[in-house]
């Protein structure tokens, strides 16, 4: 059997990894990289001949791991795509945005190849997707020579790993794994027994989590930071991912309001893609693993901007929660357009990070600034001082590095390839499963490199 990496790029972005066999060919997500565009985005989908994989597997819906699958599926329309119920309503969402998004690059920056898909391919293609549930064992290919099982990795709604038995030997996938409880989703729930091989994300290698760190008490914290601007009159921006980030925010928002830590009658703002994700985790509630079974956000909070048409630009207002993509507030973004147009400038307001933000963005550059600080949020626009308060908060989806390296020493696996993470989390991963399993061979594999598995 034969491992190998497609990844266009070393690091995070455009993840994609074939398995191979005597008899068949699988290929581990599509993603598109965040940070390059047009082909540079795209994995090496020419390392194999076209129409030659029998399966793909997207693990879930973030776009570094299904942002390229139509690409993928016209290279190879034989290939049946394997993914959760939850991970197939939201990939398409999440698709159909990439289409827009991308037809708007090729007018403003001509970017030629863009869009790689339309919406009615990626419609025809949706149509053919091979849902499966957790726990479940299925055949990857036509003759049934390899096997699959989910399991749920606890990152957002719909992300599995996955269990792959193919010629005696036994791999496992983590895609992105967290193994904490959140708000809401559950954590990880992951097999514990031995496996041959282990494919393991790194996202998280480089940050050692504060001692003493409690989710409860950093969601309490944020629920004070967020009373205290709106007890002097403030409106409070938090930039989200309109997937996973969104929905969680919007679940502390409730417990805190449920808790009498912030007014009950506080009204709380979304929009756009995140009203769009919302209603497909509302129509997940109950029937998927996680916290709050049962719990719609439409139904049972008071969100402004809950209805799927909203008519004209979101009003700012003092005394409001503004829940707003993107989270790394990038350009033209409605998180952008209102930090730049009322909330940077103004000391009684509040921007509030709750998860990652690359230090290029216009949320890396906030994050990182001092009081007073001009900040360019948009090249268009003249640049905006930071009065207002800022802070960051841990929410992360990804699970610690201890936690993950915790894991593969259960799993006791023979040989161990280290992905998606930037060198220097890559970095730790390799020392720290090299000393606690010395029999194991940690691998980092380079683009088109072929292992023997």
């Amino acid at each position: 059997m034969i491992f190998q990496s497609l990844c266009r790029h070393a690091g995070i972005g455009a993840n994609s990894y074939l398995l191979e066999t005597a008899d068949a060919r699988v290929v581990l997500d599509a993603g598109m990289h965040p940070e390059h565009e047009g082909i540079e985005a795209i994995p090496h989908f020419e390392f194999l001949e076209d129409d030659s994989v029998d399966a793909i597997i997207v693990t879930h819906s973030h776009l570094d791991h299904v942002g390229t699958l139509p690409v993928f599926v016209q290279r190879h329309p034989r290939a049946n795509v394997f993914l959760t119920p939850e991970t197939s309503d939201l990939a398409s969402a999440m698709l159909h945005n990439s289409v827009n998004v991308m037809q708007a690059k090729r007018v403003e920056h001509g970017i030629t190849e863009y869009p790689l898909f339309d919406h009615r391919e990626l419609d025809e293609i949706t149509r053919t997707f091979e849902e499966r549930g957790l726990e479940r064992p299925f055949d990857l290919d036509p003759g049934g020579t390899i096997k699959a099982t989910f399991h749920d990795a606890g990152h957002i709604l719909g992300s599995v790993g996955v269990t792959i038995e193919a010629e005696g030997k036994r791999i496992f996938y983590t895609g992105d794994v967290n193994f904490e409880p959140s708000t809401l989703q559950k954590g990880a729930l992951f097999p514990e027994e031995h496996v041959d091989v282990l494919i393991v994300e790194t996202t998280r290698g480089a940050y050692q989590r504060p001692a003493g760190y409690d989710r409860k008490f950093e969601e309490n914290e944020f629920a004070a930071a967020i009373s205290r601007v709106l007890d002097r009159k403030g409106a409070v921006l938090v930039p989200v991912f309109a997937m996973g980030k969104t929905q969680e925010v919007l679940a502390m928002i409730h417990r805190f309001k449920q808790q009498g830590l912030i007014p009950r009658k506080t009204p709380v703002h979304i929009g756009g893609l995140s009203t769009k994700m919302t209603h497909i985790y509302d129509r997940h509630s109950e029937t998927s693993r996680r916290l709050l079974p049962g719990f719609r956000f439409l139904k049972d909070m008071d969100i402004e901007g809950g209805g799927k048409k909203r008519r004209g630009p979101i009003p700012l207002h003092s005394g409001s929660i503004y829940a707003l993509s993107s989270g790394m507030m990038t350009e033209k973004t409605v998180s952008n357009i209102f930090a730049r147009n009322g909330i940077l400038e103004n000391k009684r307001n509040g921007l509030f990070f709750v998860g990652y933000a690359d230090p290029e963005t216009p949320g890396g550059r906030i994050k990182v600034a001092s009081p007073g600080d001009k900040i360019l949020l948009d090249p268009a626009f003249p640049e905006v001082p930071l009065r207002c308060e800022m802070r960051s908060f841990d929410f992360s989806g990804h699970s610690t590095r201890e936690a993950i390296a915790d894991h593969a020493v259960k799993l006791a696996p023979k040989k161990i390839f280290l992905v998606h993470g930037d060198d220097d989390a890559v970095a730790w991963f390799q020392q720290e499963l090299t000393r606690r399993l010395p029999d194991s061979e940690v691998i980092v594999p380079e683009p088109g490199e072929r292992h023997e598995i």
